[in-house]
């Protein structure tokens, strides 16, 4: 799902426990008891109200992550396992019986029912109500129909896919059989809404997306008021089903500045980071010792082009030069000091799929071939680069200029927007017209979510596909990869829409990332599951 808007990434090949005991129990608590202790994190601000159907970056995710509980969450092997999901089953990868576990409430005390899974589907499904996860509902079977195009109006308000049998089951037929529909299921968008998330005219209110009710382990305090506030205040939800987090009261921090929130870890006035400032990655490790986290993940940083914009990148000899022009290794050593792997692929090495080295020539730097190219396909002489301020990707967006300057013979303007949600604003109302610094964190595990999401025909409108890139072979194999009888069989497919994208390069693959976060005395136990969600349910006081 997810743009990522700073510099941090999901776990990728397993859950990473961070198992590191930093002193005794938290203040004030006794055997059997739950410490009162406000753990807080630092996010980005989110881009739209917290609502999951539009939420598709990684700030709103984590607040919303903790306020609801998915179908399905992801074992070590990145299979999913059912979380709010008693059972999800189907005999022909097309009809899938989804069985609710019982004991869910709604935080207003009302009970989890199926209707509102298919309600809260329907909405995010229909074009009338914009929502950015509209896409991940294109599988299901009636999505033309609440999606006839621009100028058009839906003729009905609801998914023909979407069956309810009673209070803890429903039924969803696809339009095409997809064997991985159930892996889906952990994404934000297929989140359920209560009855209170609705108006009198059946749009979800801005009430509630200022204090969403969820099902999840927390529930909110009190409105958070978008560019207002600088916290987000949640508590235990004591209705929850299962296991309690083993503190009271987690609250979200909004930073502009990465070196900002790094101050206040250091000074213990924030508990966790899930990324930190490019300029402190060569001296964390010393500084923090074991709380210092540096692990492989699932992400991949891009430099996207504005294909459908500006036709000025239309050749893809010209990408090729762009992308041949990039110091890789330089940038993953110097700028990141080895917390970054470079980039060889559209497929990263923690998900099945990804091929060493697959990319070739055009991830391969070569300044001369680079210029060579470039001129031949009579590149722009002037270039754009964009990229967020908020979250510290200055440096390497910067060495990526001095990289075009130097080995295309151009000239380069290195552009800063203040936050990550005003690119993706400009970029989803073609205000924008140069490269611009992108990432890509996956929402489920499979080498397809790397490929539809992004770069599909379908994603331009319903996704995102922010340079607009549209291929119809590449369409056509993902097609036939989501029809294949296996996942194995899937595979194929997907490797040869990969194919295609290298030899395209709508954009151009850096670096994978690595987990580079950091925790306070304050905590011990952190773990950051496959979503690069924190497992409240670990952590614990020190």
């Amino acid at each position: 799902m997810r743009v990522i808007s700073g510099a941090r990434i999901l776990s990728g090949a397993v859950m990473f426990a961070l198992l590191v005991s930093c002193g005794g129990g938290g203040a004030g608590s006794t055997p059997g008891s739950t410490p009162d202790l406000t753990v807080r994190m630092r996010i980005g601000e989110p881009q739209n109200l917290l609502i999951p159907g539009n939420t598709k970056e990684t700030e709103g995710d984590e607040v919303l992550a903790a306020l609801f509980t998915p179908l399905v969450g992801y074992d070590e092997d990145k299979r999913p396992v059912e979380k709010a999901a008693e059972s999800i089953t189907s005999s022909d990868n097309r009809v899938w019986r989804i069985t609710l576990k019982p004991g869910f409430t709604w935080h207003n005390g009302e009970p989890v029912v199926a209707q509102n899974y298919v309600d809260a589907w329907n909405y995010v499904a229909n074009q009338e109500h914009a929502q950015a996860g509209n896409h991940f509902f294109s599988r299901i079977l009636g999505y033309s129909a609440l999606n006839p195009g621009r100028g058009e109006r839906p003729v009905t308000d609801r998914l023909r896919g979407l069956r309810v049998i009673d209070d803890r089951t429903f039924e969803v037929t696809l339009a095409e059989p997809f064997s991985q529909f159930k892996a889906m299921l952990g994404y934000t968008a297929f989140y359920p809404l209560p009855k209170a998330a609705f108006g009198p005219d059946g749009k979800i209110t801005p009430e509630y997306g200022r204090q969403p009710i969820g099902q999840g382990l927390f529930k909110m305090d009190r409105p958070y008021r978008k560019g207002v506030d600088e916290t987000i205040d949640l508590s235990v939800h004591e209705g929850h089903p299962g296991p309690k987090p083993k503190f009271r009261r987690l609250q979200f921090r909004v930073y502009q500045s990465l070196e900002k929130a790094y101050e206040d870890l250091l000074e213990g006035r924030i508990d966790i980071m899930d990324q930190l400032p490019v300029s402190v990655l060569g001296s964390a490790r010393a500084r923090l010792g074991e709380r210092f986290i540096d692990l492989p993940d699932a992400g991949i940083g891009y430099i996207g082009t504005p294909l459908k914009y500006n036709k000025v990148y239309s050749d893809p000899r010209v990408r090729k030069a762009i992308s041949m022009a990039i110091d890789r290794k330089s940038i993953a050593e110097e700028v990141f000091y080895g917390s970054r792997v470079p980039a060889d692929d559209f497929i990263n090495p923690a998900i099945e799929g990804y091929r060493q080295g697959v990319c070739g020539e055009p991830c391969t730097y070569d300044p001369a071939k680079a210029r060579q190219l470039y001129h031949e396909a009579n590149g722009p002489k002037k270039i754009e680069l964009g990229y967020n301020s908020d979250g510290g990707h200055r440096e390497w967006v910067e060495a990526v200029g001095e990289d075009l300057r130097r080995n295309l013979s151009v000239e380069v303007t290195v552009r800063a927007f203040p936050k990550f949600g005003t690119i993706l604003d400009q970029l989803d109302a073609n205000k924008y017209g140069g490269l611009f610094r992108m990432g890509w964190v996956i929402d489920y595990p499979s080498a397809e979510n790397y490929l539809t999401p992004v770069f599909s025909t379908a994603a331009i409108a319903h996704g995102q596909n922010f340079g607009g890139y549209s291929n119809k072979r590449f369409d056509e194999l993902i097609k036939k990869g989501d029809a294949a009888r296996t996942p194995e069989e899937g595979l194929k497919y997907y490797q040869m829409a990969d194919d295609i994208l290298i030899q395209d390069m709508p954009y151009i693959p850096v670096y994978f990332y690595r987990l580079n976060a950091a925790y306070s005395h304050r905590v011990k136990n952190v773990q950051i599951n496959l979503r690069n969600h924190v497992d409240w349910l670990s952590v614990e006081p020190a």
